[in-house]
């Protein structure tokens, strides 16, 4: 199954979701009938979990007249099929699944994004592995998780150090495979993100290789629709600054930071404080400059036809950019 037909199947899934957190997340119907408006937030575990602990997102909008929702979901293109369906207004996602989410004519638009973060994702090999370098890892198996960043970051690593994509072996795993699969030796090179890049550094003893410094920035990328971006440009300013208030206390609090992500996660405090050091914070709107990344992005994935269809990023834009 390609990446793009697993986004628009995830649809079932997205609604049994939806179904269970009726108590929490009110029908389409319901909303038009309330006098105020309603920021609905999807939300993976992470910095929104904080946002949403922390409560100073309602307390900005609530001036506005402005309700805001909460729904937690496991994974980044189940998020966007929400938003495709019309359950949600406002997520955080990585930079590859909008690709998809666009080239299934989801109405996406970009929100906010994250300042370049490439040292939180890696390749990293066995401590005893004989791979010292890139070339290294010609005729190799390598795993990754197909259609994701780290694809796009294999590609450009392998593109800088003068071999082809067809040089590795691509295992395509998701991380909790791709880590069992290390654990075992049945590959010889594993290209994650954090936190589970810390994690195996700390629990397998995982080297890292080379992590994407120099090579891609890997962004994070938060989202809307068109329709709400067009008629709350006001509501996903307020949304974008609180989340950059996040970033700032954690670069100025990361021992603390640590310990109330190690919580959310449900990760040991020694695996946050590898990932937050190594971090770098700060989240503002979306310029052309940042959509032009997302374009090569999108170009990438077409020309090893991940997607069907050469992508305009403009399409995606948010609204006060077009």
């Amino acid at each position: 199954m390609n990446e793009l037909n697993r986004f628009s199947l995830q649809r079932r899934q997205l609604l049994a979701a939806v179904a269970a957190t009726t108590a929490t997340v009110a029908t389409p119907q319901a909303w038009s009938q309330n006098a105020g408006r309603v920021l609905r937030v999807g939300h993976q575990k992470g910095w929104l979990s904080i946002l949403k602990g922390r409560g100073t997102l309602e307390k900005r909008l609530a001036p506005l007249g402005v309700k805001v929702t909460w729904t937690e979901f496991n994974a980044g293109p189940v998020q966007l099929e929400a938003l495709n369906v019309g359950s949600i207004d406002f997520g955080d996602v990585g930079e590859a699944p909008p690709i998809f989410a666009q080239a299934a004519g989801a109405p996406l638009v970009y929100a906010g994004a994250t300042v370049p973060r490439p040292a939180l994702e890696a390749v990293i090999v066995p401590s005893g592995s004989p791979i010292r370098s890139v070339a290294d890892l010609k005729g190799k198996r390598v795993a990754y998780n197909k259609g994701s960043n780290v694809q796009y970051f294999l590609v450009k690593l392998l593109e800088k150090n003068g071999l082809k994509y067809g040089d590795v072996q691509s295992i395509f795993l998701a991380p909790a495979d791709a880590r069992a699969a290390f654990e075992r030796g049945a590959i010889d090179a594993w290209i994650i993100w954090d936190p589970f890049l810390a994690a195996a550094q700390k629990q397998l003893d995982a080297r890292l290789l080379v992590d994407a410094t120099g090579v891609v920035n890997n962004r994070a990328y938060y989202f809307t629709s068109r329709d709400f971006a067009t008629k709350n440009a006001d509501v996903l300013r307020i949304a974008i600054e609180e989340v950059n208030a996040i970033d700032t206390w954690v670069s100025k609090n990361k021992d603390a930071a640590a310990a109330e992500l190690s919580a959310v996660l449900g990760l040991d405090k020694s695996i946050t404080d590898l990932y937050l050091s190594r971090a770098r914070f700060g989240t503002a709107p979306v310029t052309r400059e940042i959509l032009s990344e997302q374009q090569a992005i999108a170009d990438t994935f077409f020309d090893l036809k991940l997607i069907p269809k050469k992508l305009n990023l403009l399409h995606a834009a948010p609204v006060d950019l077009l």
